[in-house]
Parts: structure tokens; sequence; C-alpha cells
């Protein structure tokens, strides 16, 4: 059953890692007075790649809901957290001159210290349900998590100046992660309504929550993916929603996570190597722009032009018609 859950989560990585990718191209071309706006939507649905985004993201929603129906939240998320790797994959492909060897060591370091961070701790346990209390706790909390961010995204820097694109999209992709990661935990609990038919699942308030969470997610996604480059707001979206579905699994559903003295170090460890990593990455030139262009080689000076030769012949191809009677007074006549 183990193996099963892995091979979904990473079916369902992979395709929000295109959706990712999709819905980047389909945002970037989108002006900057439109940020933030409900405009920013009625653009995307003119770029037919936006809807290739929706598409993967509803199939790896479909596979995500699969992996969560017979795995644990703190198990499935994290195995997600593997598209951040597929997305430096595509861009090295586009563009692989901009991807650096210390680009490749981040993400690969983000991955690997969940991954151990994950193998240490071993969730397990829980319960299908929660108390309609912890989901009112949970859903505020997030409203408020998501809302503050938002706010540092477009809170205004040093000077008065206007903050940088890389900080817009990096904030907004946590803010919309910490919706992702809610949005998980509520598929996790709509999942278990499933084998009861249309009927039950309909008459549970998951579904509706599951919309309007997931939409406004989404928003969140589109402002980031707008806002800058795929490589300053895919870290966050991708390491801070496994986290908050973790953290959710453990507070929501009772799921258990191995906390002894020698397994807190290595965690301890392995979450240093993650922020090291999201460091490492937050100063490459991918964070900046992916897509900068290359400079232009250097173009010769023009070559100025010949110099016409003071004949009476040349001055007469040259000179307008007004000017050649001056010129044929000028010519010596002949005895």
């Amino acid at each position: 059953m183990t193996r099963d859950v892995v091979g979904l989560a990473l079916i369902a990585s992979f395709m929000t890692a295109m959706a990712s990718v999709a819905q980047r191209r389909a945002a970037a071309p989108a002006p900057g007075e439109i940020s933030f706006s409900w405009r920013l939507v009625v653009f995307l649905l003119h770029r037919p790649v936006w809807f290739l985004g929706i598409l993967s993201m509803i199939l790896g929603f479909v596979f995500q809901v699969e992996a969560l129906r017979v795995g644990t939240l703190s198990l499935v998320q994290p195995i997600i957290a593997t598209e951040l790797v597929i997305v430096f994959g595509v861009i090295a492909l586009h563009d692989r001159h901009r991807v650096r060897t210390r680009d490749w060591l981040a993400a690969v370091g983000m991955v690997i210290g969940l991954g151990t961070f994950l193998a240490l701790a071993r969730p397990s346990g829980g319960h299908s349900h929660s108390s309609s209390s912890m989901w009112v706790v949970a859903g505020v909390s997030t409203f408020a998590a998501t809302g503050v961010l938002c706010a540092l995204a477009y809170l205004p820097g040093r000077g008065r100046t206007n903050p940088s694109a890389g900080r817009k999209a990096a904030l907004l992709g946590i803010a919309a992660a910490t919706g992702f990661g809610f949005v998980a935990a509520v598929i996790k609990e709509l999942s278990t309504h499933l084998s009861q038919g249309p009927s039950a699942v309909f008459a549970n308030w998951s579904p509706y929550v599951l919309l309007l969470a997931g939409a406004a997610s989404m928003f969140l996604a589109s402002n980031a993916f707008q806002a800058g480059s795929l490589a300053a707001s895919q870290p966050g979206l991708t390491i801070v929603d496994p986290l908050v579905a973790s953290v959710l699994g453990v507070v929501l559903f009772g799921e258990r996570l191995d906390h002894g003295p020698l397994t807190l170090a290595g965690e301890a460890l392995a979450l240093a190597m993650l922020v090291g990593s999201v460091i490492l990455l937050s100063r490459s030139p991918l964070v900046r722009d992916e897509h900068s262009p290359a400079p232009s080689p250097p173009t010769s000076p023009p070559t100025p032009p010949a110099q016409a030769s003071w004949t009476p012949r040349s001055l007469r191809r040259a000179a307008p018609a007004s000017a050649r009677s001056s010129i044929r007074s000028l010519a010596p006549h002949p005895p």
C-alpha cells in the first residue's frame, strides 16, 4: 500500500509541476497594473496555455485525492514537493545556460531535506475526521496567515520604494502554498466520503469549502506567477504546502510523528538543510528572472560615407539643378 501511495503522489507531483509551468507562461505577459485584481482572471481566460495548466492541476488533484484516500496527509504532501526538481528541469531545457550547478544543488537539497524529515518523522496513525470547532480554527488561521503574507508582499521597502518582483512572487507563492496546504486537509476529509456515494459527498461541507479555498489559492498562485519568475515563486509554493499540510494532519487528524531525542536532532538538521537550500536558491539569477534576454553582441560603429571628390564634374553630378549654374560660372572659360 505504501508503494501505491508513493506512486500516486509522484504522478500528482508531475501534474502539479506541469500546471505551475503552464500557469506561469500564461500569467507572465499580464500587465503589472492588473496585479491582484480580478482583471487578471479575465486576462488568463484569453490564454489557451492557462487552460492546459488548469487541466494539469485537475489531474494532479485526482491523483492526490486517490493518494490521500489510502495514505496519510503527512506522507503524501511532502512527496508532492518533488515537483520542484521537475520545474527546474523544465527551466533548464528551455534556457539551460541560466541554470547553474548551485541552483540544482539548492533544488535537490530542498527535496532531500524534506525527504529526510519525512523518513525520520515517520507519520502514521490518525483518524478520518475532525471536529467542527477544529476546522473553524484551522480555516481562520489559514485565512489570517495568507492575509498577512499578501500584505507583506505589497508593503513598500526602505525609502518607500516599491517591493521587488522577486519579493512579491516569493511571498505570494508562500501565501498560495498556505492555502493549498489547507486545501489538502479538506481533500483528506472529502476522500473519506467518496465510498459513501454522491449523496453523502454533497451533503457534507467539504466539497463547498474545497471549491472556495481552491479558487482563492489558485488566484494567489496566478498572482505569484504574474509578479515574478517561476524560480522565485515555486520554492515557497512547493515547500510550504507540505509543511502546512503536515501540521494540519497532526492537529486535525491526530497523525503521529516520531519525536525521540535523536530523531528530533535529525529532523532539525533536515529542516536546516531545507532552509539553507531555500537561501541558496534565493540568491540565484533565476529568482530575478528566468527569461532575461542574453546580451546582444557589440555592434561596430557605422562607416562614414566616402568624401566626394571636389572636381567640377563630381560637383555637377551631386549638386541640385538650381546650383549647377553657379558651378558653371566658377569653371574657367576657354579663350
